[in-house]
């Protein structure tokens, strides 16, 4: 991206890169949207980039053809490249504005939402992220299948790669803007369909605004989401993590919430292990039943002491039934996963390490193993604590 910084326009504020393919159906009416939102924000101050990959649709000769009725509109036919992320970079290398963006053609991207990302960064933010997980976020109808995978792509994110995806709540969001100056250093050389991360990553990001956005559902055209985009998503992750850029950004870990969080885990503790002996030597169950019950109890007490006390400034802002069942389930869940490697790890102890005795022992030590891990998924997903600055919204 450094051999960009010349393109720049002081009458283009704002260049947005619509990736495009097989998206004839959709793109004169993203086309019309946008350009209604934005000549009314900031009039004549725009770009769209339609970056087509030759699709066999003729979704590039559709958008040609706009450009007579709109001379902001400008369209790239790309004959020899593929994939999401690298037509990103060739438009945005093309574009003029200090300000770049990238949207979806499909209109599961809601373009109203583009306004307050485009404020965000107008005020000062180097990334605007729309977000699916922060509040006015989430999923129209997604299958069960589909959250899982999303969710669980997130997960794997914040153990190979936490200093990345953990600077955001929806890392896989592909409907963002960022400053120019923030990426103009580095190659930016994305694995796969998620540019994101490669900004995260690589770019000298500083401060980061966030704005929630609900994912709709295709109007037309069918969904390009493969199991092989998964794949290129874990490849990059890797190669992120390998890389010195990530290892160099530098968070803060939370050690005021982390005590406090092991205080109530502590107390989680007792509860877990009282259980545990009432119903091993009192009521007769079997070893892992008894532990599935006893922690089950232990996760309920466990996330009253963690909402009330641990991230109390937190649930403030999230008030309200319904935002508290979310949690619980969230927590619930992330328990539940951790739980089966708990079980695993007190068989593990008590039968093979301690041979058949010290099952007390046994299940203290499969509790710390977990403890931190937990930790740190909840304090990514369950509640949120990303740092993005709410002052530029």
């Amino acid at each position: 991206m450094g051999s960009t910084a010349d393109a720049v326009n002081d009458s283009v504020q704002f260049s947005l890169v619509i990736p495009t393919y097989n998206e004839s159906s959709n793109v004169a009416e993203m086309v019309e949207q946008l350009t209604s939102l934005l000549t009314g924000f900031v009039p004549g101050g725009y770009e769209l980039i339609v970056v087509d990959d030759d699709s066999p649709d003729h979704t590039w000769q559709v958008a040609q053809a706009l450009t007579r009725d709109y001379p902001h509109l400008r369209v790239m036919r790309r004959q020899q490249e593929r994939g999401l992320s690298s037509a990103v970079i060739r438009g945005w290398q093309v574009a003029q504005g200090e300000i770049l963006g990238v949207i979806d053609a499909d209109l599961q991207h809601p373009p109203e939402v583009l306004l307050e990302l485009l404020q965000a960064t107008l005020n000062g933010a180097d990334l605007a992220v729309a977000s699916r997980h922060v509040e006015g976020g989430g999923v129209s109808e997604w299958s069960i299948v589909r959250r899982f995978l999303s969710r669980g792509a997130q997960m794997i994110g914040l153990v190979l790669c936490p200093d990345v995806v953990g600077r955001v709540s929806d890392p896989m969001s592909g409907y963002f803007m960022v400053r120019r100056r923030a990426i103009a250093g580095p190659t930016l050389n994305p694995l796969g369909y998620k540019i994101l991360l490669e900004v995260i990553g690589r770019g000298s990001i500083g401060s980061i605004a966030e704005a929630g956005y609900v994912f709709q559902e295709r109007q037309s055209g069918q969904s390009k989401v493969t199991w092989k985009q998964y794949i290129e998503y874990l490849g990059h992750l890797i190669r992120l993590r390998s890389g010195d850029r990530a290892s160099r950004v530098k968070q803060v870990f939370p050690t005021k919430r982390f005590i406090r969080y092991g205080l109530v885990g502590l107390s989680g503790v007792v509860v877990d292990m009282a259980f545990f002996y009432w119903f091993t030597e009192q009521v007769g169950l079997s070893l892992v039943l008894s532990k599935v019950i006893a922690a089950e109890i232990a996760i309920i007490s466990n996330f009253v002491g963690n909402d009330v006390w641990t991230f109390a400034d937190i649930t403030q802002r999230q008030s309200g039934w319904q935002p508290r069942l979310k949690r619980l389930l969230k927590f619930n869940l992330i328990c539940l996963m951790s739980l089966a490697l708990d079980v695993l790890l007190l068989q593990l102890f008590y039968h093979f390490i301690f041979n058949n005795s010290l099952k007390y022992v046994a299940n203290l030590l499969a509790i710390g193993l977990v403890a931190l891990w937990n930790f740190w998924i909840n304090v990514k997903l369950s509640w949120r604590v990303t740092e993005v600055d709410r002052r530029l919204r």
